[in-house]
């Protein structure tokens, strides 16, 4: 799953022309984009009362309004089937209108129906931004770090967890949730600018033809990278889609104060992901993720064994939410390895496309975890931990398949899988 000698001498020649404050400025317009996609994906769960109410369905009814990104994350990745021989950088500023139209179309939503429309259409470049974004941060990063410039990306999207979405919450709450997607599709236009000016131009990935951008998915290697994506957030899911519950009814917080420890949690991510990043440049990403999931493990199983305490449940957000970004730039510098010659942008979108299947699935069950419990919000971490466990498994197994060279400089010989 490594990439090519060859590969490896365009991105390291392509990363040598630029100066390191350009880098540093070309990972800030991509973690501006990364900001962008967080924050609408997971807005909406802090806003859903209003949205309900102002679209005048049920708040079970106006969950769709989730899961109608969530459908367009996945659809959005034919997106770079098609557009393969378009520069990466054209590509974002593609993502970015887009996610602009689908904003300020949730913000100017009259009805259930233009809503789901727009939820959706926002949902469209998540996948295929980070497929994308992960290829040029990785092409522009200096030989041995390039999982450290990965994480630099994703904690955009971290960040939006941490400051986005609590402001987001507060804001529907002052003045009016359509606020939120106004200044999310401000951002995007402001994105754009940066992106034009800040990233410089980087080759379009080998065409290799539609049937060539999937011909990794012909090893096994990949599989075990998607199967433990999806496994993971399924675990961390059934805690997360109902940690504000939690947090009330196990910790006795009052809801005054979870905004508050949404942003704890959001520091866990932050954390979590330059972590995961740096120590993956200087061991392997399969045995990073491994590690992260395992951590994962530890704290949901905490959360069904643990007394229910303020203290307990405030340092379980913050250990679990570290484990969710952890892994992230592991696992998306895996995937675009694994699609070296043609399907880099495929592969990489794949592992978003992985992630939100999770997210759906993680919902679901910890939802009937607690029907079959009567509402004992202490089961939604039995319920994931044999998910987060099995993709703990998952990663070691990989790890231990394919990632036997420890050193970075033998790292960067091709391994087929």
């Amino acid at each position: 799953m490594q990439p090519s000698q060859t590969d490896n001498d365009t991105r390291t020649n392509a990363a040598r022309t630029h100066t390191a404050p350009s880098l540093t400025k070309s990972l800030l317009a991509l973690a501006s984009g990364a900001f962008i996609l967080g924050a609408a994906e997971f807005v909406m769960m802090g806003i859903l009362p209003q949205a309900a109410a102002a679209t005048n369905v049920s708040i079970p009814v106006a969950g769709h309004y989730i899961s109608a990104y969530a459908f367009g994350v996945c659809a959005g990745t034919l997106i770079l089937v098609f557009g393969r021989r378009v520069p990466p950088r054209n590509l974002i500023v593609l993502f970015m209108a887009i996610a602009l139209i689908g904003n300020l179309g949730s913000a100017l939503s009259t009805g259930q129906g233009m809503l789901l429309a727009a939820r959706f259409i926002s949902g469209l470049p998540h996948g295929a931004f980070f497929g994308t974004a992960t290829l040029i941060a990785r092409t522009l990063a200096p030989r041995g770090k390039e999982a450290r410039s990965v994480s630099m990306m994703v904690t955009g999207q971290t960040v939006a967890n941490m400051l986005g979405v609590p402001a987001g919450t507060l804001l529907a709450e002052a003045v009016s949730w359509r606020c939120a997607f106004l200044l999310l599709a401000a951002w995007a236009a402001m994105t754009i600018a940066l992106t034009v000016a800040w990233i410089p131009r980087v080759p379009p990935i080998k065409d290799a033809g539609i049937k060539g951008q999937f011909a990794f998915l012909k090893h096994p290697g990949p599989w075990f990278v998607i199967a433990g994506v999806f496994g993971g957030n399924t675990g961390l899911f059934c805690w997360w889609s109902y940690v504000s519950p939690w947090l009330q009814t196990v910790g006795g917080w009052p809801s005054a104060l979870v905004p508050a420890l949404m942003v704890l949690a959001g520091l866990g991510m932050v954390i979590g992901g330059i972590a995961g990043g740096r120590l993956t440049d200087r061991w392997v990403p399969g045995g990073t993720a491994a590690v992260s999931h395992a951590i994962g493990v530890a704290g949901l199983l905490l959360v069904f064994l643990a007394p229910g305490t303020r203290p307990i449940t405030a340092a379980l957000t913050f250990l679990v939410a570290f484990s969710m970004f952890f892994n992230s730039s592991p696992q998306q510098l895996l995937m675009v390895q694994a699609g070296a010659g043609g399907g880099e942008l495929i592969a990489g979108a794949a592992v978003q496309v992985a992630y939100n299947f999770g997210n759906a699935m993680g919902s679901v069950i910890g939802g009937a975890a607690l029907t079959a419990s009567a509402m004992n919000y202490h089961t939604i971490g039995l319920a994931g931990a044999p998910f987060t466990a099995a993709a703990a498994i998952l990663f070691a197994v990989f790890s231990h398949r394919y990632e036997h060279r420890r050193s970075a400089l033998e790292r960067l010989e091709r391994v087929e899988v």
